[in-house]
């Protein structure tokens, strides 16, 4: 049988399943490289015409979410992108390969595969990569970033540019959703650093028995699974930036050893003595109120000291009410360009209801409406009752901010239209009937 011209890459953390794939895929295709260590398939790629990575979800013992594999993903879009990637994972883990597939996977394999589902998918990513190949390149554009008008994130964003070009430890302040790790990744892709890996942890999601294991690696034989040796975080963003999110989650016992690494520019794999020396940026973030809890004795001054060189607070959307608008017409455009879909706008009278409503979950939040809207819309134009931004008493207890005078002049247009029918008026204004007959109290207007 004579072997297809492609070069497959298998990328795992198991030898068994290293070995496994490679005794089938070497009687079907050309080339075969295989890896146990993630941080190889930079130079991987950058040595090779790979067609295709066969890339495992998981690569630490106690870390099955996915995550890392979806991180991996992105560093090969972004260094290869005519490079196709197969995602392996486990039955219970679907979920995020789905999730893969939307960011840029070709598909998925579940572990334990059949050799003839194997092939068969491999086979469709070869095909799909001869055709990349006959498409012309496309230089790579830059990550667009919305900044808006607001003097509070205009200052925060000609900070970010002035110390991006040093390697001073920045802090980011700011509420939930106000686009902590976009700011981070900004810094990061304006710096001296941004052909390096940029690395993101969630501290506020690592358990006590994990965070050592997670952030500086371990040595083989260091517990009962370590069965190879395996870099930290820390080891990963090497040359790079570490984003440490939720940096104010982290309990007194474990900031001590976070605090160390940063003193000493090291760190020490769980079982091993020597420590290894560390070239890496790092930037924290927290949405808690750092300097109080410093007082209160929850968090050590001088680790405050070591992560904020430079300071910066990220306002909230109630702060940059200008900017409200203008900033959902960018999430659109960059969720339609995501879906591959065109021409997406807002109804004219859609600006006073995004300003008016409180966007508690800030950016976050007005992304997941938007997204939400853009897949439940007809005709391309998404109206207010789409992105459900009308009905929002359970958000408000209070008449601090009462809804528009435009919501009072909707109803009353939809009571005439509809002749005083309540069903239909609701149905037009995508309420419930009683969230109806709670406006039509409250505005106290005639049902007919």
């Amino acid at each position: 049988m004579r072997k297809k011209l492609a070069q497959i890459l298998i990328v795992d953390d198991q030898e068994e399943i290293l070995f496994s794939a490679k005794m089938i895929l070497k009687k079907h295709f050309e080339t075969i490289f295989t890896t146990n260590n993630p941080k190889k398939i930079i130079s991987l790629l950058s040595e090779n015409e790979i067609n295709v990575v066969l890339l495992d979800m998981n690569y630490r013992i106690g870390f099955e979410d996915g995550r890392e594999g979806i991180h991996w993903l992105k560093e090969i879009k972004t260094l290869s992108p005519q490079t196709i990637v197969i995602l392996m994972t486990a039955f219970g883990k679907i979920e995020t390969a789905v999730e893969g597939i939307k960011i840029g996977a070709f598909d998925y394999v579940l572990k334990p595969w059949h050799n003839e589902k194997l092939l068969e998918t491999i086979d469709k990513a070869v095909a799909e990569s001869r055709k990349n190949i006959k498409k012309p390149v496309v230089e790579k554009t830059e990550k667009r970033y919305f900044v808006g008008t607001s003097q509070k994130i205009k200052q925060a964003y000609s900070i970010a540019e002035r110390v991006a070009k040093t390697d001073a430890n920045v802090l980011i302040l700011g509420e939930n959703g106000t686009g902590k790790y976009v700011f981070a990744e900004f810094i990061h892709q304006h710096s001296e650093r941004k052909n390096q890996p940029f690395v993101h942890v969630d501290l506020g999601s690592l358990s006590d028995n994990l965070f050592e294991s997670e952030l500086f690696g371990y040595a083989k034989g260091a517990f009962t699974d370590a069965k190879i040796d395996t870099p930290g975080r820390f080891e990963m963003a090497s040359g790079g930036t570490i984003f440490l999110d939720e940096i104010g989650n982290i309990p007194l016992h474990l900031q001590a050893k976070l605090l160390h690494v940063l003193q000493t520019k090291t760190v020490t794999r769980l079982g091993e003595s020597k420590p290894r020396p560390l070239n890496v940026r790092i930037i924290s973030a927290t949405n808690s109120d750092i300097k109080a809890e410093v007082k209160s004795k929850s968090f050590r001054e001088d680790l405050l000291y070591r992560i904020n060189t430079m300071e910066i607070q990220l306002p909230s959307l109630r702060e940059r009410k200008d900017d409200i608008v203008p900033m959902a017409n960018f999430i659109l455009d960059q969720i339609a360009e995501k879906y591959n879909q065109e021409n997406w706008k807002f109804e004219e009278n859609a600006g006073p209801y995004l300003e008016k409503y409180p966007w508690k979950g800030n950016v976050r939040e007005m992304e997941n409406k938007i997204e939400r809207a853009l897949i439940l819309a007809d005709n391309n134009t998404i109206t207010v009752h789409d992105l459900d931004i009308l009905d929002f008493e359970d958000i408000q207890q209070n008449d601090e901010n009462p809804l528009s005078e435009m919501e009072k002049t909707a109803i009353e247009k939809a009571l005439f239209k509809h002749h005083g029918n309540i069903s239909k008026t609701a149905e037009e204004l995508g309420l419930s009937r009683a969230a109806l007959y709670r406006r039509i109290e409250k505005y106290d207007l005639k049902n007919g």
